[in-house]
C-alpha cells in the first residue's frame, strides 16, 4: 500500500474539529481509500496517515508492522478496564490482545479501537495457556505478588504475552502459577496496587523501550 501525507501537509484535506472534512479536489484513486469517506470526510480517531482509508485497508497495514508482544487479560469478572487495555494494545501496536474467561466485556474504553485490534478469547486460563505454549510465547504474568521481580529489572522475551489479571484481585493462581515470570511495577506511594489499565500501559512500553529502535 501506498503512503498518504499527513493531513496538515495536504492542501486537499480540510481540517475540522472533529477530523477532516470532504477530500477537496480530484479524487484519489488507490484501493486503500474509502469512496464513501472521501465524499463525507473522516472523523475517526486515527493517525493522519490513515485518514480515508477504509477499516480493513488499516488492518492490514498494521499487520505489516505489529509488534510480536501479545496482551492477555484475566476477565473472570467483568472489568471496565479492558477496553482501556485494548486501546493501549493499538496504541503500541500489539500483535493480538487475548480475553480469557467472560467473552462478552466493556467495549467503552477501547474508544472503537477494537476494530483494528486483532482480539482472541479463551474459554479458560488452560485454554489460553495452551495456546501460548503450541505458539512458544512465554507467559509474562504483571502482578505485584510475593516471587515477582521489579519490572526495570526485567529483559522482556522479544516475542511473549504479557498477563494482565481483574482490578482489585489481580491474577488467579492458575493464572500466577502458569506464569513463566511475574513482574511488578515499582510504586512509591501509599497505594498497594495501581489502576489495571494503567499497569498495563506502563508494562506494554516497558517492552518498546527495550526492543524498539528509536535513532
Amino acid at each position: 500500500m501506498g503512503a498518504v501525507t499527513d493531513a496538515q501537509d495536504n492542501p486537499s484535506i480540510e481540517l475540522t474539529t472533529n477530523g477532516v472534512g470532504p477530500w477537496v479536489g480530484e479524487l484519489p484513486t488507490e484501493e486503500f481509500y474509502d469512496p464513501e469517506l472521501l465524499e463525507r470526510g473522516d472523523s475517526r480517531n486515527v493517525i493522519d496517515r490513515y485518514r480515508y482509508w477504509s477499516m480493513a485497508a488499516i488492518v492490514a497495514d498494521l499487520d505489516q508492522h505489529r509488534h510480536p508482544f501479545h496482551v492477555a487479560i484475566e476477565n473472570w469478572q467483568h472489568d471496565m478496564n479492558i477496553g482501556s487495555i485494548v486501546r493501549s494494545a493499538n496504541a503500541f501496536a500489539a500483535d493480538t490482545v487475548h480475553v480469557i474467561g467472560r467473552k462478552r466485556w466493556n467495549r467503552r474504553g477501547a474508544m472503537v479501537t477494537d476494530r483494528y485490534q486483532h482480539i482472541q478469547h479463551h474459554e479458560t486460563v488452560e485454554s489460553f495457556v495452551e495456546f501460548a505454549r503450541a505458539d512458544a510465547l512465554p507467559i509474562i504474568a504483571i502482578d505485584n505478588v510475593p516471587g515477582s521481580v521489579l519490572i526495570e529489572t526485567f529483559a522482556f522475551p522479544a516475542r511473549c504475552v504479557l498477563l494482565f489479571g481483574q482490578e482489585g484481585p489481580g491474577l488467579t493462581a492458575s493464572a500466577v502459577s502458569s506464569a513463566d515470570a511475574i513482574v511488578e511495577i515499582s510504586q512509591f506511594g501509599s497505594t498497594r496496587s495501581m489502576n489495571a489499565s494503567a499497569a498495563a500501559a506502563v508494562a506494554m512500553h516497558a517492552w518498546i523501550l527495550q526492543h524498539v529502535s528509536f535513532g
